[in-house]
């Protein structure tokens, strides 16, 4: 958690949408309350199973993990198949990181990874040495290290770019030199992957053609689909919509969304903790809202 993992995640899924792909995510939230970094519970996840059929499943064997530290190496290794690939983030493989996880030795390098195609990168210096033109901090540039790695999967599997670039511009519309010092993050690691001698092979996945022809589709999250659901019910029940809700990951998406709505006759609440969106929903069901 903090590596950005999320985001990386959202983007990859949306390229390999809109490159016609079929898929299933399955985002991996760490307790709000969070544990320290680089502890075990404290890891946070994004997997995604696409292909050029109809996927059902967000899929249990990943063929490739993406480890930014040591917990998140051991927390998911074991879902992997032999003969999956495995990029890890060397600088981050620190004795002390290593064995708050428990590991007495590097699994880089005593042997235990043996069955897999590792791959040591260090995304973290990497990072650093291609943001160096910019005007940041070393730590402000290393927090575009997740870029990197979007670059270099997006390099593996034959992404297409241009959306990333566009969405990184208009997420850092206000901080001009962030959004360049991403795309920036995000080209060097799409380069490495086209330059280093270390990816034998990269892959192509064809649009999902046979399983859907050709039309009009999104690309929709379930907090989405929910929020368009519940407008849909209210509209359909003649019932203004109440949302009493607080802000917590990953369930902030519905009150932000149904807030954008109040011409479908949509009221949001936010409360000051749980209990009280409880008791206003209550309340307006009360009333007679769908609450």
């Amino acid at each position: 958690s903090g590596d950005g993992m999320q985001l990386t995640g959202d983007r990859f899924t949306s390229e390999t949408a809109s490159f016609g792909n079929d898929l299933s995510t399955l985002p991996n939230f760490p307790a709000e309350i969070r544990a320290p970094a680089g502890t075990l519970p404290g890891v946070s996840s994004f997997q995604l199973h696409f292909a050029d059929h109809d996927i059902l499943t967000p899929g249990d064997a990943p063929n490739v993990l993406v480890a930014m530290n040591p917990a998140a190496l051991k927390a998911n290794v074991g879902d992997l198949p032999r003969g999956a690939e495995i990029i890890v983030n060397t600088d981050e493989f620190t004795r002390r990181a290593m064995q708050k996880v428990g590991y007495d030795t590097s699994p880089l390098e005593d042997g235990s990874l043996d069955g897999y195609h590792l791959h040591p990168v260090p995304l973290t210096t990497l990072t650093v040495q291609a943001l160096g033109e910019f005007d940041l901090s070393r730590k402000e540039a290393e927090r575009s290290k997740n870029m990197f790695a979007l670059g270099l999967l997006s390099w593996m599997y034959h992404r297409p770019t241009e959306g990333t670039e566009k969405f990184l511009r208009s997420k850092f519309a206000k901080k001009p030199e962030i959004a360049a010092a991403n795309i920036a993050a995000y080209r060097a690691g799409w380069n490495f992957g086209e330059t280093t001698e270390d990816f034998a092979v990269s892959y192509e996945v064809a649009p999902a053609a046979t399983a859907f022809p050709p039309g009009t589709y999104r690309n929709i999250s379930g907090n989405l689909a929910l929020a368009y659901g519940l407008i849909a019910a209210s509209r359909r029940a003649d019932l203004p919509l109440f949302l009493g809700s607080y802000p917590i990951t990953p369930a902030s998406d519905i009150l932000h969304e149904l807030s954008k709505h109040k011409n479908f006759g949509v009221r949001t609440f936010q409360a000051e903790d749980e209990i009280a969106g409880i008791g206003a929903a209550l309340g307006a069901a009360f009333g007679g809202a769908l609450a």
